[in-house]
């Protein structure tokens, strides 16, 4: 049974509220999860102290961290996180060392105690004007499935151009389920092992942000199509990120949304304010996390 003619089932058998009951138990399955993507910065490696110590003034006893450092600064901040927080590379290959010029292996990554990768970020698929073919989702589901065999887990940055927003959220959706279908083929979509990142390409950078209500349809809208194709327990389990010019002043209200079980962020992540927007989504959430070494 589709999802939604199930979930206007569940409304006449138990109310609105028993509705709402149960979504809050979905959602507390999910601990919240918040990366900083530094993209290429900073411009000097001096910088780094600065940014490291903005990643560990964040309180993650709500919520999971994790910071993508450019290539050449991925050893320098390895190492030096000292609140649970977590280093995930930019991206990866999807064989291994080798005479692979200009790429980086998970398995060089696992070497330096590092467990955790970003795949699929739009300015991987094209979006930084490079004029070479785009990240194919089908290469992406390769690279994910090569990080999982060394135990990587993977955050998968998936969203749509303005071009396709401005037709609707059905258009939005088809074109969130085209770069999710190759992982659904190769049973990719495992929460225990994925967090999907949800980023509108046209907010990305562009100070232009998703309204919650824009978010939180596209996240439902996602996690009804995981319920279907994958099944309910992995929609229900699935961390979804929103990205797109998140900050600490729009924090709060994105993290409202029942859906939107995080943050992916690029500019703020390079700023004091990163913290606040650990402590709105943990607020929001209301979770506490075991403490471990690492997410």
């Amino acid at each position: 049974m589709a999802p939604l003619a199930s979930e206007r089932m569940l409304s006449r058998t138990i109310g609105r509220v028993g509705v709402l009951r149960l979504a809050t138990r979905a959602l507390a399955t999910r601990v919240p999860i918040v990366g900083g993507n530094w993209k290429c910065n900073p411009k000097s490696a001096a910088e780094l102290p600065e940014l490291i110590a903005n990643i560990n003034s964040c309180d993650t006893s709500g919520c999971e961290v994790y910071v993508c450092p450019s290539p050449l600064h991925v050893a320098l901040v390895q190492g030096k996180l000292t609140n649970g927080a977590v280093v995930a590379p930019q991206n990866c290959n999807f064989t291994g060392c080798g005479a692979y010029t200009g790429e980086m292996a998970v398995e060089q990554m696992k070497s330096m105690g590092i467990s955790w990768v970003l795949i699929g970020h739009s300015e991987r698929r094209g979006e930084f004007g490079l004029p070479t073919p785009a990240e194919s989702s089908a290469l992406l589901a390769t690279k994910c499935k090569h990080a999982y065999e060394n135990g990587f887990k993977v955050i998968y940055a998936i969203g749509e151009p303005l071009p396709v927003r401005e037709k609707g959220i059905s258009a939005v959706v088809a074109h969130c389920v085209e770069q999710l279908k190759p992982f659904k083929e190769m049973t990719l979509l495992d929460p225990d092992k994925i967090v999907l990142a949800y980023e509108p390409v046209w907010s990305i950078g562009t100070g232009v942000t998703a309204s919650p209500k824009q978010a939180q349809e596209t996240h439902a809208a996602i996690r009804a199509w995981l319920a279907k194709e994958v099944g309910k327990d992995t929609a229900d389990r699935m961390r979804i990120q929103y990205g797109g010019s998140a900050n600490a002043k729009n924090a709060p209200e994105l993290s409202a949304c029942p859906d939107v079980d995080g943050f992916l962020v690029g500019g703020a992540s390079l700023k004091a304010e990163f913290k606040d927007i650990v402590s709105a989504v943990a607020k929001a959430k209301g979770q506490k996390r075991p403490m471990s070494k690492g997410v």
